[in-house]
């Protein structure tokens, strides 16, 4: 990947990561096959599927992006620890495992390191349902005969609460509500794949979610939703560029806030039935960004905005309300020759007139994608190194950069991970 090239073109934006994960697990609580299309072909999905695989569901590839899966009439109760602290998703599981089985054993869960993330939601809302809950150090044993309705008030909007406690309570007994449910595209994705499967889901992407317990579910076939956080990528890939990048197949209506910001900061957006676009021929200007959840702006996507507004004319201020320590990206930023000032939960941001390209570190998933973007638009060879965590939430973002008119290619380093390295 060459820095300081004008990337444009069109890019084909792949299935959601946030929401084929819990789709995957969703299929955890019938025993007749589901099939799920436009899975996209990444590593926290392939991690995701070695848990349910070790739980007792089959899972193949019937193409590229489609996704078969079976679950037997036992089902083991506690996924592999080692795959649940590599992925946090992995949590999602305990849900339809005690649903359907009753019981349900879960390690702590790990995931990218952007700040304390504990699964206390997901417990006091099990709790409310009638399940028994036991912490030996960093294992958590639920068990219930049999999960009751409850009326649950989320005391943060958790997308992964929401997630786990919809699932748990396709099979109780009884009415449950989730109050100040999370909203997000992704939360209504999962209703829509339960409904088909036979559960009586009502409410979500509102902060009430109705679900009405039925004795079973069955198999369905879902097409997941496209990834707004890789669409909002590549939009901000053409912004930092000054290029012209249309990402087709996306619902332009889960990508309004990045949009609407951009737009602010000065480039030309365009929207389709089912294409965006975005055109920055100029230097854009500073802004104000405040990471929240749906329908504000994406945490996922404030990384990548701060490496936009690193080139922007101004000062930008960044404040991150979702995750307490997602600023990793700044000091590697800095070496870059941002110029940027980390307050508490706010990042100062003085736009420069360019940046300098070096060797850096990804710490994380979407860091490692503001870093790519600060590579692309940079003068001299950049080298990212850490970028295997790309490979958990993008797919095949070398080649897709490459689409685009950038120069990059990834090679291996050393345990197997990838580095990518920009030139100019």
């Amino acid at each position: 990947m060459v820095g300081g090239r004008r990337l444009s073109g069109q890019v084909v934006a792949a299935g959601a990561k946030n929401s084929a994960l819990p789709l995957i697990a969703a299929s955890l609580l019938t025993e007749e096959a589901c099939l799920l299309d436009r899975v996209p072909q990444i590593r926290d999905v392939s991690t995701m599927l070695r848990v349910v695989e070790a739980l007792g569901c089959t899972a193949r590839w019937e193409d590229e992006h489609v996704l078969w899966l079976k679950s037997g009439a036992y089902l083991a109760p506690q996924p592999p620890a080692d795959l649940v602290r590599e992925m946090r998703a992995s949590v999602q599981v305990v849900g339809p495992l005690l649903g359907r089985c009753g019981a349900a054993t879960i390690t702590t869960p790990g995931g990218c390191a952007i700040g304390p993330r504990p699964i206390n939601l997901h417990v006091q809302g099990l709790r409310a349902m009638g399940a028994k809950v036991e912490e030996d150090g960093a294992v958590i044993h639920f068990r219930a005969d049999r999960l009751h309705g409850a009326d649950i008030l989320l005391d943060y909007p958790s997308v992964g609460a929401t997630e786990n406690l919809m699932m748990a309570a396709c099979l109780a007994d009884g009415r449950t509500f989730i109050r100040n449910a999370a909203r997000e595209p992704e939360i209504v994705d999962l209703q829509s794949l339960l409904n088909q499967m036979g559960a009586r889901v009502r409410g979500a992407g509102t902060d009430v979610v109705r679900v009405d317990g039925v004795s079973r579910l069955r198999g369905a076939h879902h097409v997941v939703i496209p990834d707004r956080i890789e669409v909002g990528t590549y939009l901000a890939a053409a912004a930092i560029t000054r290029g012209d990048v249309t990402v087709t197949d996306v619902i332009p209506q889960h990508c309004e806030a990045t949009l609407a910001k951009l737009a602010e900061m000065g480039a030309e957006v365009s929207r389709a039935e089912s294409a965006v676009r975005v055109k920055a021929g100029w230097r854009l200007r500073g802004t104000t960004i405040r990471a929240l959840p749906y329908p504000g702006f994406p945490t996922d996507l404030q990384p990548q905005l701060t490496s936009v507004a690193c080139l922007a004319e101004g000062v930008s201020f960044v404040q991150e309300e979702v995750f307490a320590s997602r600023f990793k990206h700044v000091e590697e930023l800095v070496r870059m020759g941002a110029d940027i000032r980390v307050e508490g939960r706010v990042a100062i941001v003085q736009g420069v007139d360019y940046l300098t390209g070096t060797t850096i570190h990804a710490p994380d998933l979407r860091a490692g994608a503001a870093l790519v973007l600060a590579a692309l638009a940079a003068r001299g060879e950049s080298i990212v190194e850490g970028a295997h965590h790309l490979d958990r939430g993008y797919e095949n973002l070398p080649g897709k950069l490459a689409a685009l008119g950038a120069e990059v290619r990834a090679f291996p380093a050393a345990g197997g991970h990838h580095t990518t390295r920009v030139t100019a």
